[in-house]
């Protein structure tokens, strides 16, 4: 049967993809380049040991194998894993206590949409033992639905902002001039009446058009008010990448090598924006080796899956290991791990309330 692997057509018998999955699995597992006579000992070979020597040369003809060494066995090279991960591996789901820890820990750890966010890297390295990011994509669509203005003292007052995603921030606020908070009611109107659906740009050109119908004083109040929601709509629009476990990498042999190591160390934590954000809206993708486009990640192997936070967002996990990955455990894993974030967060669902924010920031209800 006819395969396309990295843009070569390939025609494997059934004994060579037998051979060629027990060499991947091998490798997986011991991290030692495999030969023919550790192939030979498998209880499921039942071929000779010369006619497994004849099909690794062909595999490593064929490019799905490579030699280390001249002495060495043979090691998967990212065509072969690719071969391995869409023809070959085994899908597996998760066990019921594996889906049992993954929702414990959700549980105990994600409390609201902005601890998903945070956290949601954090947990999956825990999970499957392999560096991790999560990236927030940015709602670009997102407007200011309500405002309140709350008068405090002659130069100050709080802000009230509440998003088309029904979340809700405010701030105080310090106005360089006194004003008469009799007025603020007016202003509160003058917002709610034409400065909500509108994009941030919409908000300062219609700022700019109604300068001259009010006092500075009050004007500066708008101003601060219009200031503080197109900061919330930036932030809201910006994509958000976190990584976490980077050190994990120590403990893997391909790392063993100190600057190796530190090159990919490096790259999680100061080039972070530069991982894989898949665009397509697969719920899952495996980048093996030179799928890679970025230079640091060619020795490496990435493993992404989406989920749906709700109102049109998405969230992303990513997984970060060596191409000798157990891809069937991180599938499986990350998997369950996106599936019950979705569940969680999506269609729909609102977040409870956070209690804590920073100086100067409250929220009232959904994420900070």
């Amino acid at each position: 049967m006819l395969k396309q692997t990295g843009g070569i057509v390939l025609d494997l018998t059934e004994r060579q993809k037998r051979i060629l999955r027990a060499i991947v699995e091998s490798y997986i597992r011991t991290a030692e380049p495999v030969g023919s006579k550790a192939i030979a000992a498998m209880p499921e070979m039942d071929f000779s040991s010369a006619t497994i020597r004849n099909e690794v040369a062909e595999l490593t003809a064929k490019g799905l194998l490579e030699q280390p060494h001249t002495s060495a066995g043979r090691v998967p090279s990212p065509q072969g894993y690719r071969l391995y991960v869409n023809e070959l591996m085994e899908r597996r789901s998760v066990t019921p206590q594996e889906a049992a820890g993954i929702d414990e820990t959700l549980r105990g750890r994600l409390e609201g949409m902005g601890g998903a966010m945070t956290n949601a890297g954090q947990l999956v390295s825990s999970i499957v033992n392999y560096p991790a990011y999560s990236v927030t994509s940015g709602n670009a669509g997102l407007t200011v639905e309500r405002f309140e203005l709350l008068p405090v003292d002659e130069k100050s007052f709080i802000t009230v902002v509440m998003t088309s995603d029904k979340n809700v921030r405010s701030q105080l606020q310090s106005a360089a001039l006194a004003f008469d908070a009799a007025h603020l009611g007016d202003l509160k109107n003058l917002l709610n009446t034409h400065f909500t659906g509108k994009s941030r740009a919409e908000m300062s050109a219609h700022l700019m058009s109604v300068s001259e119908q009010l006092s500075p004083e009050l004007f500066l109040v708008l101003s601060k008010t219009v200031e503080y929601a197109a900061g919330i709509l930036d932030e809201a629009g910006r994509r958000d990448v976190e990584t976490t476990g980077a050190s994990r990498i120590l403990k893997m042999p391909e790392y063993r090598d100190v600057d190796r190591a530190h090159e990919l160390m490096t790259f999680l934590v100061d080039n972070k924006e530069n991982l894989p954000v898949p665009d397509d809206g697969a719920p899952l993708q495996i980048l093996i080796g030179p799928e890679n486009v970025n230079e640091a990640l060619r020795d490496t192997s990435v493993v992404v899956a989406s989920y749906d936070i709700g109102d049109g967002m998405r969230g992303l996990v990513g997984v970060v290991g060596p191409t000798r990955m157990d891809y069937a455990t991180v599938t499986a894993r990350l998997s369950y791990f996106a599936e019950s974030l979705t569940r969680m967060f999506g269609k729909g669902a609102l977040p409870p309330m956070e209690e804590s924010a920073g100086p100067g920031d409250a929220v009232l209800n959904g994420k900070k």
